[in-house]
């Protein structure tokens, strides 16, 4: 039987308004990234869906993002955190190196990329394996779910070459323990004050 997993970016925050290297550190969200929260928990409301169960990363960021969200009690998983950038963490963006990063962070205390992958693929695997989790929300980071889209787009023809926006939602199928992406919902941010 097919599950759904929505694997979702957290909200704006000051460390993106202010472009700086934002992993393992933690900044709030902005009042425009609170706004951002909601809009994607109203698209869930009018699509009808219903989650039995929610995940976080344990960065402030995600938990707060997911709490304006929904309002359900969820768990905080520490595979779900943003890539490590060692001593970037809190640095300014313009010191970040071309992408694909690979393993530039390495040097600096970083993670490497293919552990990192791993380490989220293998959170969502024993997530939605979970016998009762039929529909699930994980609330995450944009490079968490760039990489997690990586790991399995071999079994999927969706694809956004761009940046994952705030509050972007991957929807996932989870069928014989394989993940298909099926949809990325992008929300209209443009009347946020």
């Amino acid at each position: 039987m097919k599950k759904t997993l929505y694997l979702m970016r957290h909200g704006q925050t000051l460390f993106n308004v202010r472009r700086k290297v934002q992993g393992w550190c933690d900044s709030p969200l902005t009042q425009t990234g609170i706004q951002q929260a909601k809009i994607a928990g109203e698209y869930f409301k009018r699509k009808n869906i219903v989650f039995d169960h929610a995940y976080s990363s344990t960065s402030e960021r995600a938990c707060d993002t997911l709490e304006h969200v929904c309002d359900m009690p969820y768990q905080r998983v520490k595979g779900l955190k943003e890539w490590n950038f060692g001593m970037f963490e809190g640095e300014s963006e313009d010191l970040n190196p071309p992408l694909p990063y690979k393993d530039f962070f390495v040097t600096y205390g970083g993670e490497e990329e293919i552990s990192f992958r791993k380490r989220v693929a293998d959170t969502l695997m024993d997530i939605m394996k979970k016998e009762d989790h039929q529909c699930v929300l994980a609330v995450s980071h944009g490079a968490s779910c760039r990489q997690f889209m990586r790991y399995w787009e071999h079994t999927s023809s969706v694809d956004q070459k761009g940046r994952l926006d705030n509050c972007c939602i991957l929807k996932f199928e989870f069928d014989n323990n394989e993940f298909k992406l099926v949809e990325i919902i992008n929300h209209d941010f443009s009347k946020i004050q």
